[in-house]
């Protein structure tokens, strides 16, 4: 059981009957003035639920058909939005949300009665004080209380053909390959959260809970940004019609967050379609919960019906995961901007409070936080799993608020100088490699998940403090080379999940747990960042070596699959087509063959799982989107 789950109001009620303490005590009620207060009360709770019920709400109207007509407007390539349809529904959902405060209010009465009462007209001024400022904070509304927002396309949503033939025609393949992935996944698993390509099924990892279509919600936007509209209707049309976040059972709030609120606020911001704007509130809403914990550092798995979080039981000490809790803030910013919620900015800007306040070891971010203590676990430090998107998200941050936000600013650039005095080393050959540490000690192993560095210090160059550009671009290079060669070093030219540097070997993977590739894009993620800051052809020839692997040994009849040695002579397949194949490892070969005016780095910023967000204009005229 956990202390921070909602105490159900039955296991409350008992108490009622047990003698209070104080029951000699004068301030004690008695029975009738119980009785009495309770009339107070419902009385009370029936006149807010009457007024917000019952008095005509014109605002409401009007705004539902300015979003049907801003709907149709906008969408550019198909017929009219039907994202409101099926207004007779919204009338039995009203009745069912009446009935459910109705039962609410009484529970809430029945719990009141076991107060004192200066608690009681404590409770009763904050109520009416919060009631008053929503109905003066809340403007033109629509049926699910969102604020009206004018929807503008920010730049670089597709893109021209390249001018070159052969990246053009490079650029054909990589779109027919998201063809080939795409169509396999609808054939055999459409609706399940993954397709299991050799076996031609449906595959559910339990990071979803019984959350389905990871697989749709995590490549609308690569099927938008590379023109294939009718698969993203298609997608767009599950989406409103079978998208279920009413699931009892537990999610990785990481997981969901990166790939489904992800994934449905990039369609939002690419196609203008108000489902997912209210997709991604909806569930942006059902994760808050996780936050429900004594330091505000949410847990890493909840329950979305009953709100109950719990962490990974493998975890040192039950701590949370620096790459967890650290890879919501660019999503739940957007959040805030989107539903007019500021709880969600509030959420992400009390982790940054918590870390600030803790004392770093060598400057460095240890990888484990107990959110009950907000004390550091095990001082293990990692640029890879389990701390990666943290570092990522920190400079992110700054880029997408329209480098305001100094807080994240100084964090990453700090903590950058501290990886690389503590953890970047360079093999007796001369790759550079990030390691990971333990309680002081380096395991000079780097993982794939590690690659991502290099084009997360290439974006991060030009803000560098002092005259640190430069040297972080090498950096940068320096690491994209020894990811290359983790691949070249194989002999089905994939890279491996992890690689090490000791006993002699140098970028080569020595464990048989550490020779899989799942299609992860790491490597081809920091490609597309090098190419775009330096256009070194050699990153475009690194790329295309890749997309001829992938043909080669992970393309099958029913998709693409992952394997499971890459230094064995033919691949032995895991039989599972990742739904980040299609969000991440495609749209980065796709756009490392595009011109940089398609998503181009001024106006975007990509989530963790590749999802691009705008940025975030601190002057009102060129805001992609308006949030009066």
């Amino acid at each position: 059981p956990h202390p921070k789950g909602k105490m159900p109001v039955a296991t409350l009620l008992p108490f009622t009957a047990t003698p209070n303490r104080k029951s000699a005590s004068p301030t004690s009620f008695r029975l009738t003035e119980k009785f009495i207060l309770l009339l107070v009360f419902s009385a009370f709770i029936t006149l807010c639920f009457g007024a917000i019920f019952f008095l005509p709400d014109s605002s409401k109207l009007l705004s539902g058909v300015f979003f049907h007509s801003s709907a149709v407007e906008t969408n550019t390539h198909t017929g009219p939005d039907s994202s409101d349809a099926g207004s007779a529904g919204n009338d039995d959902r009203l009745l069912a949300k009446i009935k459910k405060d109705h039962e609410k209010a009484l529970l809430e009465a029945k719990d009141t009665l076991q107060k004192l009462p200066d608690v009681i007209q404590n409770d009763i001024l904050a109520d009416k004080a919060k009631v008053t400022k929503e109905s003066m904070g809340k403007g033109g509304k629509d049926g699910n209380n969102l604020p009206f927002i004018e929807y503008h396309r920010p730049p670089g949503a597709t893109g021209l053909e390249p001018q070159d033939p052969e990246t053009r025609e490079r650029r054909a393949k990589i779109k027919e390959m998201m063809k080939h992935a795409w169509d396999s996944y609808k054939r055999y698993a459409w609706g399940s959260n993954e397709l299991r390509p050799v076996s031609k099924q449906g595959h559910s990892s339990n990071l979803f809970g019984d959350i389905k279509g990871a697989t749709i919600v995590d490549a609308l936007d690569t099927l938008y940004i590379m023109e294939m509209f009718e698969e993203f209707d298609a997608a767009t049309d599950w989406v409103e019609k079978s998208l279920d976040f009413n699931v009892n059972a537990e999610v990785s709030v990481f997981e969901v967050n990166i790939r489904f609120v992800g994934g449905l606020l990039s369609a939002y911001y690419l196609s203008g379609k108000e489902v997912f704007r209210r997709k991604a509130v909806e569930l942006g809403e059902k994760l808050l919960p996780a936050f429900k914990t004594p330091t505000g550092i949410p847990w890493a798995l909840l329950n979305l019906k009953s709100g109950i979080g719990r962490n990974w039981p493998w975890a040192s000490g039950g701590s949370s995961i620096l790459a967890e809790y650290g890879t919501l803030h660019l999503e739940f910013m957007h959040l805030s901007r989107l539903s007019g919620n500021p709880e969600f900015a509030q959420k992400v800007m009390n982790i940054r409070k918590v870390l600030n306040r803790l004392e770093k070891p060598q400057g460095l971010y240890p990888n484990y936080l107990n959110p009950n203590s907000g004390q550091w676990g095990q001082h293990h430090v990692s640029v890879g799993g389990l701390g990666d998107s943290f570092y990522e998200y920190l400079l992110k941050a700054w880029l997408m608020s329209d480098k305001t936000d100094e807080e994240g600013k100084k964090m990453y650039y700090d903590a950058l100088q501290a990886i690389e005095t503590n953890l970047m080393r360079k093999s007796t050959n001369g790759l550079t490699y990030i390691a990971e540490w333990k309680g002081g000690l380096l395991e000079h192993k780097m993982g794939h998940l590690t690659c991502f560095a290099g084009g997360m210090i290439a974006l991060g160059a030009d803000g560098a403090p002092g005259d640190k550009t430069g040297h972080q671009m090498e950096q940068a290079a320096e690491i994209a080379r020894t990811c290359h060669e983790s691949y070249a070093r194989t002999t089905l030219k994939l890279g491996p999940e992890a690689f090490r540097f000791d006993g002699g070997v140098e970028a080569i993977a020595t464990r048989q747990n550490e020779k899989y590739f799942i299609l992860r894009p790491e490597v081809i993620e920091t490609y597309m960042y090098m190419w775009r800051f330096t256009h070194d052809p050699k990153y475009r020839e690194w790329g295309w070596e890749a997309v001829q692997a992938l043909e080669q040994h992970c393309r099958v009849e029913g998709g693409y699959s992952g394997v499971r040695d890459v230094y064995a002579s033919s691949p032995n397949y895991d039989d599972v087509q990742q739904s980040f194949y299609l969000a991440e490892t495609l749209k980065y070969l796709y756009l490392l063959f595009s011109e940089d005016d398609h998503l181009p780095f001024e106006h975007w910023v990509f989530n963790t799982e590749a999802h691009p967000l705008p940025v975030i204009r601190k002057d009102k005229t060129d805001r992609p989107n308006e949030v009066e």
